[in-house]
């Protein structure tokens, strides 16, 4: 069963909170679709270009959607599915209401985060094919006036954090909580991912724990307004890509606090971001490849940048890093 929860401190130190949602089982029937090995035809070819020169997509596995569990919530509607790997994914559609690039944006630069050693789901290509659309009412998207299907074909899938079968996930934790937070120290490595990659939304992360833990895990979720959304450009404002929280930053002393995340990410070799702009599907970027090729040349500029952009955010009117120690 799948159950999403928010918590507080009561006034007498204890614990409370209500499910937000429904409380329900995996659907055990339903439109669901048999796999096995993935056909041919659902492997991504490569083939165009080279790296030095122009994005060139790299052959890569997918996972096929077998069944759709429940739309989540948030901007881009994305919806929680089961899949061929037996894992379960949150997967963003192409015509999701936000932009096409957010599918592109989640892949680079979560996949960054993961090669700087950041808590961040797994993502795949997810395939979904038109047999499980058609017999599927609840994938659609709800616009203003209307309500479409999701799209069939390569979507971005991240994989939900811990099975719904196995723990809980919170959106947020009251300030009174985070001390039971066991890798609290990584929001300050996200802030560098953040700002290099120029997030233009809050920070989001997932707090999640297994069954019978007594302690959580924070793991980065939501990269689709990095690189300024579908802009796919860096305006810079200091209190963009941060927590809304100042306590997450409560054991920043320094630069060193940082560390190893920053080092890592200046000092990232060209080649890896080639190869994870390589990776994207040229279907989440409509065959763009010109513009893909300078946000990734962009990108390799901007590691320098990296100390400059976090300086801004400390010395704002927020300031984020009351422990700071002035050298």
């Amino acid at each position: 069963m799948f159950i999403r929860h928010i918590l507080w401190v009561g006034s007498s130190g204890k614990i409370a909170g209500f499910v937000l949602g429904l409380r329900e089982r995996l659907p055990p029937q339903g439109a669901q679709r048999r796999t096995g090995e993935l056909p041919e035809h659902l492997r991504l070819r490569g083939g165009y270009g080279s790296r030095a020169g122009r994005p060139r997509h790299t052959e890569s596995s997918l996972v096929e959607a077998v069944q759709h569990v429940r739309r989540m919530r948030g901007g881009a509607q994305g919806h929680l599915m089961r899949c061929s790997d037996g894992h379960f994914y949150v997967v963003k559609f192409r015509n999701n209401p936000q932009h096409l690039r957010v599918l592109a944006n989640e892949m680079l630069a979560t996949r960054l985060a993961e090669r700087a050693g950041l808590p961040v789901p797994v993502t795949e290509v997810v395939e979904v094919d038109e047999w499980l659309v058609e017999h599927t009412p609840e994938l659609s998207i709800q616009l203003a006036h209307n309500t479409i299907r999701c799209e069939a074909g390569l979507q971005f899938g991240s994989r939900y954090v811990v099975s719904p079968l196995e723990g809980q996930v919170f959106d947020y934790l009251p300030v009174e909580m985070l001390g039971l937070v066991r890798n609290l120290e990584a929001f300050a490595g996200m802030l560098v991912l953040d700002k290099w990659t120029g997030n233009a939304n809050g920070r989001q992360a997932a707090f999640w724990k297994r069954l019978r833990e007594k302690k959580f895990t924070a793991s980065f979720i939501d990269q689709g307004y990095c690189f300024n959304a579908g802009e796919w450009n860096f305006p810079d404002y200091p209190l963009r890509g941060v927590y809304a929280r100042n306590e997450v930053y409560e054991r920043v002393r320094g630069w060193d606090s940082f560390e190893p995340w920053l080092s890592l990410i200046e000092k990232m070799d060209e080649d890896t971001v080639w190869s994870v702009v390589n990776q994207i599907p040229p279907e989440w970027y409509a065959s763009e490849m010109d513009e893909l090729e300078n946000l990734a040349r962009s990108l390799i500029a901007r590691r320098g940048m990296v100390r400059e952009l976090i300086e801004a955010f400390r010395v704002s009117p927020r300031r984020p890093f009351p422990g700071w120690l002035e050298h």
